[in-house]
């Protein structure tokens, strides 16, 4: 398999492949304080745990970055305030050569602590800041006619994320959707949720939230059952199983993940993300962005945090370097 991955990156070094379709990113930007634990609290405890680093984080910031590294242009609107984490927003993403179009006032970013345990999991506690206080007119220059609009369930899930989803039932047929849930749709309001399982929304999945929504371990019949809904491409990310995809009974399948030895599990899904809208927006086949998806989610659980997403010259080596 992982020379099919090879082929696939090779070819789109090589090849005249160019950006098709514009890909507009919404959510949040916020730092994340990665810390390794034996393991996490009981209810009452207190546990040791060291520090390891501050990363660029949240789900948007983590897609823009994605998308950026792999040669595709996004308009990115994350929220950044005025405070002590706005202002290191600021000069990280500056550094990275990553642009906002949202600079606003009247509060903070939030930030996030990410536990990791032994295995590479993580579990996280958000303090949520301006990236959740959104308003409609933060939305009025985004006015996309077609092309690719990813938004994260965090902030959908969010108390103002109504705003998101009036702006969304807006948009013509002509954008495609992608909507990634995120581990806050256990708090999502069912009726916004119901919203968003609509025709254009592609949804990508882990097993967790997929169990949410009525997942019982048949891939096949779970993703086929909600693109009765989206008419749309449904993604199941398994984890060390692959990925499953559905996007007609034509076009579907199991996408095996590579081989790696896991740092943490942060970005995980994100990374996930940005590969399939990279291959999407170049107009790959829904079978060739997933394959690019898997290849570069497994990139970035290898290493540390979760902004460290590669070029495809990096993960043609990290390809190399295992076989």
């Amino acid at each position: 398999m992982s020379q099919t991955h090879r082929e696939l990156l090779l070819t789109l070094t090589q090849g005249d492949w160019h950006q098709q379709s514009p890909v507009l990113v919404i959510g949040a930007a916020v730092m994340d304080m990665v810390a390794r634990a034996d393991t996490l609290p009981e209810r009452g405890g207190d546990i040791a745990a060291d520090v390891t680093g501050f990363h660029l984080g949240g789900c948007a910031l983590n897609i823009a970055l994605g998308l950026k590294q792999l040669g595709i242009h996004s308009q990115n609107l994350l929220p950044v305030g005025e405070g002590m984490w706005s202002d290191r927003l600021r000069k990280e993403m500056a550094a990275r050569e990553i642009v906002s179009d949202l600079q606003v006032k009247g509060a903070d970013n939030g930030w996030c602590l990410a536990l990791v345990e032994p295995d590479g999991e993580r579990t996280f506690i958000s303090v949520d800041g301006i990236e959740n206080q959104w308003q409609p007119g933060w939305l009025a220059q985004a006015t996309p006619q077609n092309g690719l609009v990813y938004v994260s369930g965090y902030q959908l899930g969010a108390k103002q994320g109504t705003v998101l989803t009036d702006w969304l039932d807006t948009l013509p047929d002509a954008v495609r959707v992608l909507v990634d849930f995120g581990p806050r749709l256990d708090v999502m309001p069912k009726e916004r949720v119901e919203r968003l399982i609509r025709p254009g929304v592609i949804l990508t999945l882990n097993q967790r939230e997929a169990a949410m929504l009525g997942f019982a371990g048949d891939a096949e019949s779970f993703c086929r059952q909600l693109h009765e809904k989206t008419r749309e491409l449904v993604v199941l990310r398994c984890g060390e199983q692959g990925s499953y995809y559905y996007g007609s009974a034509d076009d579907c399948g199991w996408i095996a993940a590579r081989k790696i030895t896991v740092a943490d599990s942060i970005g995980a899904g994100d990374s996930h993300c940005a590969g399939l809208l990279a291959g999407l927006s170049l107009g790959l086949t829904h079978w060739q962005s997933m394959m690019l998806a898997n290849c570069v989610a497994a990139y970035v659980v290898s290493k540390p945090g979760g902004d460290c997403a590669p070029t495809l010259s990096q993960l043609i080596s990290s390809l190399d370097s295992v076989s």
